[in-house]
């Protein structure tokens, strides 16, 4: 051990921590954003209890210790271990009443009530978990995430930036990167393709930039890999932008149907809005109620204009 004290942060992605959603697939952006708490415990013996798949984000992280995988052998060998420190980023009822059962000195983030059988804040942590119960507040909601999760634990927020554990084996080898891909689970963050193949275009008349569309879509290390080669990335509100920002690239991103306010680009990039008077922006819906989309009002040369603002052409 590098300290005396002990850490225990337990976040796996099942629930996003400023999100009200509770899933079995773990968000691997809301994982690599919480890295940023790291900062704050360089210091001391940190353990990290995740789910396997999210393993590449944090392998290699130099202010980790020990990363537990989330099954039952680990929950045991936690419950009887002592800790000066555990903080619970998890929502989901039966991971607060483990976190709670493990023994600590201090605690914070989310607990277990055991009269309700729901997830419930810690002390620091109430204005945090009133955003997951009222999309009006989430919606008018101005800070960074980064900021939010240091507050959790008490501590201010510098402009500390994401930890990747993951070191890329790849080395910068073309201009514009087109992360252009959504997951199933925000269809709504969608820019038709034919925006980006007119995007593609521009770019190809007007400079002498090269042009990447995502790869690595099966496999995390070769998508931070495809990431790493870059030198400027397009991108939606994603996991590949908390990439992208934690490798330090130039970033582009499009934004719809989710708060930017929350994001953060440490004088990197430049968000993009739908150039559309609709007042449901931004609606937190996965699946749009307009009969056009708000990101289809995104047009190709606006993002061109900004992506030149950032690289020579």
């Amino acid at each position: 051990m590098k300290a005396v004290r002990k850490v225990l942060i337990i976040k796996l992605g099942y629930s996003e921590t400023l999100d009200s959603e509770i899933s079995l697939t773990s968000s691997l952006g809301d994982v690599l954003r919480t890295t940023v708490v790291l900062h704050h415990y360089k210091s001391e013996h940190v353990t990290w209890l995740v789910d396997e798949k999210v393993y590449p984000l944090l392998e290699g992280n130099d202010y980790i210790d020990r990363i537990l995988f989330f099954n039952l052998p680990s929950v045991l060998q936690l419950q009887s271990e002592i800790f000066d420190t555990v903080i619970n980023f998890e929502k989901v009822p039966g991971i607060c009443a483990m976190a709670d059962s493990t023994k600590a000195w201090r605690r914070f983030g989310f607990r277990f009530n055991g009269y309700t059988g729901e997830a419930e804040a810690y002390d620091g942590s109430e204005q945090i978990f009133s955003l997951c119960k009222s999309s009006e507040l989430k919606k008018k909601h101005r800070k960074p995430w980064q900021e939010v999760l240091l507050s959790m634990v008490g501590e201010k927020w510098n402009e500390q930036g994401y930890i990747l554990g993951y070191k890329p084996k790849i080395n910068v080898d073309c201009d514009i990167g087109f992360n252009w891909k959504v997951g199933t689970k925000w269809p709504n963050k969608t820019w038709a393709k034919d925006n980006w193949l007119r995007l593609e275009k521009v770019i190809n008349e007007k400079t002498n930039n090269t042009v990447s569309w995502q790869q690595g879509s099966d496999d995390l290390k070769i998508y931070i890999d495809w990431i790493n080669s870059v030198r400027l990335l397009v991108t939606y509100d994603s996991l590949g932008l908390h990439i992208a920002l934690a490798l330090k690239k130039k970033v582009i991103v499009l934004y719809g149907p989710t708060n930017s306010n929350e994001t953060y680009l440490y004088s990197r990039g430049k968000i993009i809005y739908p150039d559309v008077g609709y007042d449901c922006i931004p609606c937190l819906e996965p699946v749009c109620s307009q009969d056009i989309p708000c990101m289809d009002y995104i047009s190709p040369e606006t993002v061109f204009d900004n992506i030149v603002d950032f690289i020579p052409v």
